[in-house]
């Protein structure tokens, strides 16, 4: 079986999630390997609606073992939170959850310079975070301050807890900003790290056991290519590396274990939070795409920005990721738009880009190049077949994929489990 990287491939909010749920039954393991509870995933398993935001969505196949790696950054008050949801739920999680030792904590005095920060930030340098302190983790992360989630196992912790509230709260009042209550703090946190104890683990190692023993890893990404720190619309970015390098360096898995790359989706494109956008719409199409397609932030509610399919974006993302083939979700969101249109390229000052420009001065002004296709004016929700689909549809595919360069493997066409299928001849489950 193909040990498996899946990726967004936009801004988020691609529908990785379903995604993930439909192909887990060809894997033994799923791997967040980035991000925080910054992130959500939303998978219906019948009259059932679970939106997941650290834990995998593997979790909701029964035989499916989860890690939550050492690239994401963890809020252990959210985790538990998440843990005792899906409980009542009906889902097993011990001895089926680990938990990087590895993984740095998100604190709550991380939460409070997240919240100042961006507070302060006047309306052109905000940058549209979900101020769950992401940005403050990570970045003690690199300053090699931060505290682990093995650090809880540790007789010593709650020193080590208390010296970095201390350090934190001279910080915050430095700024004016608000305090840690320190001993409300670290009781809170000691109780949370007697909660999660049983589900921390070595998970390099058995990952790579689990590797050698010839069981297959999916990889669950969060958030987009385009908002990797790296590679995205840099500042208007996420914190982590979100492209498929990530999915090693946030796992242990050496980068010659991966067999493939599976990039996530829209038929049309969406982002949350502030940065240039060049195919947004401002008019009633791009409200119709909204409410269509429910495009509400699963983990902050925020309302997404709506516009027309990126080709430019897309490539770029190809291109990175090595993606093998698409999953194109929401195909049916388009079902009732008369006429759609698709952004083969930009342009700036009589310069044509076919790739994304690194500078966000010049990309906040690039003008979208469109082609128009007609639409197919029909309900696609029923189909399982890509034969099946309108004539116009099939159309669709066909030019978003010579403009990529990606083939189609599985088109989704509705939010529920069932409303996916995949085409044979580019979809290989097994390797």
């Amino acid at each position: 079986m193909a040990n498996t990287i899946l990726i967004g491939s936009q801004w988020g909010d691609e529908g990785k999630g379903k995604i993930i749920d439909v192909i887990t039954t060809e894997h033994q393991w799923v791997v967040r390997y980035q991000g925080g509870n910054n992130a959500g995933h939303t998978v219906e398993i019948g009259d059932q609606k679970f939106v997941l935001h650290l834990l995998p969505s593997g979790m909701l196949r029964e035989g499916c073992s989860c890690v939550i790696g050492n690239g994401v950054v963890i809020d252990p008050a959210a985790l538990q939170k998440e843990i005792e949801e899906v409980e009542a739920q009906g889902i097993v999680t011990k001895g089926r959850l680990y938990v990087s030792d590895r993984a740095h904590m998100i604190l709550p005095y991380h939460r409070l310079i997240d919240a100042y920060r961006e507070g302060r930030a006047t309306d052109k340098d905000k940058i549209g975070t979900t101020k769950r302190g992401i940005g403050p983790t990570y970045a003690d992360k690199a300053s090699r301050v931060g505290l682990r989630m093995g650090d809880m196992l540790d007789a010593a912790f709650p020193e080590m807890l208390a010296h970095r509230i201390q350090e934190n709260n001279r910080i915050l009042s430095s700024l004016g900003a608000p305090t840690v209550d320190e001993e409300e703090c670290v009781d809170q946190i000691l109780g949370l790290a007697k909660a999660l104890s049983p589900y921390i683990a070595d998970t390099v190692t058995l990952l790579n056991q689990a590797d050698r023993r010839g069981e297959s890893i999916l990889f669950e990404g969060a958030q987009g290519v385009m908002l990797d720190i790296d590679y995205g619309t840099y500042p208007f970015v996420t914190s982590s590396n979100a492209t498929a390098g990530g999915a090693c360096t946030g796992s242990g898995i050496a980068p010659h274990r991966i067999e493939r790359v599976i990039g996530v989706i829209k038929g049309y494109t969406t982002r949350v939070g502030e940065g240039p956008f060049p195919t947004e719409l401002h008019d009633e199409a791009g409200e119709g795409l909204r409410k269509a397609g429910n495009e509400f932030g699963a983990t902050t509610g925020r309302p997404r920005r709506c516009g027309w399919f990126d080709a430019v974006v897309a490539r770029y993302a190809a291109m990175i990721n090595g993606i093998d083939f698409w999953a194109l979700t929401k195909l049916d969101v388009l079902d009732h738009q008369p006429v759609i249109k698709m952004c083969v390229a930009y342009e700036f000052e009589g310069r044509r880009y076919e790739s994304v420009p690194a500078s966000i001065r010049i990309l906040e002004q690039c003008q979208p190049i469109y082609e128009e296709m007609p639409g197919w004016m029909s309900p696609t929700t029923e189909i399982s077949r890509l034969e099946d689909m309108p004539i116009e549809a099939r159309h669709y595919i066909a030019r978003l994929e010579e403009l990529t360069g990606v083939r189609a493997g599985i088109i989704s066409v509705g939010p529920k489990r069932h409303s996916t299928f995949v085409i044979e001849d580019v979809y290989k489950p097994s390797l």
